[in-house]
């Protein structure tokens, strides 16, 4: 991993307020937790961004370092992380994602 990496990451969270870092693509998800995933946004009806982190084999650790979590997907609301793909199926499902998103939208 790189410090260029790891700071073009940074910026990248820091550009997005609702940004998932997937397997795969928006319309082409590689996994069934990043399909899943993208589900739940798309039924907020939420902007989002996806980075595939299958693009280069070096994102998925520069990324870990940045959030202290080893899978993916890995969501950031706002700037932060907020969870992985179960923590936020179970937080969609209680009806707390939403505020957190339109939070992270209005900032």
């Amino acid at each position: 991993m790189t410090q260029e990496l790891k700071t073009s990451l940074e910026e990248t969270i820091a550009n997005h307020k609702v940004l998932l870092f997937i397997k795969g693509t928006r319309h082409f998800p590689r996994c069934g937790f990043s399909a899943a995933v993208i589900d739940v946004f798309e039924q907020l009806g939420a902007p989002f961004e996806t980075v595939d982190v299958l693009a280069d084999p070096s994102i998925k650790p520069a990324l870990a370092s940045i959030s202290n979590w080893p899978t993916t997907p890995q969501i950031f609301l706002g700037g932060q992380f907020v969870g992985g793909g179960d923590l936020v199926r179970e937080l969609h499902a209680r009806g707390e994602l939403k505020p957190l998103v339109d939070a992270a939208l209005a900032s």
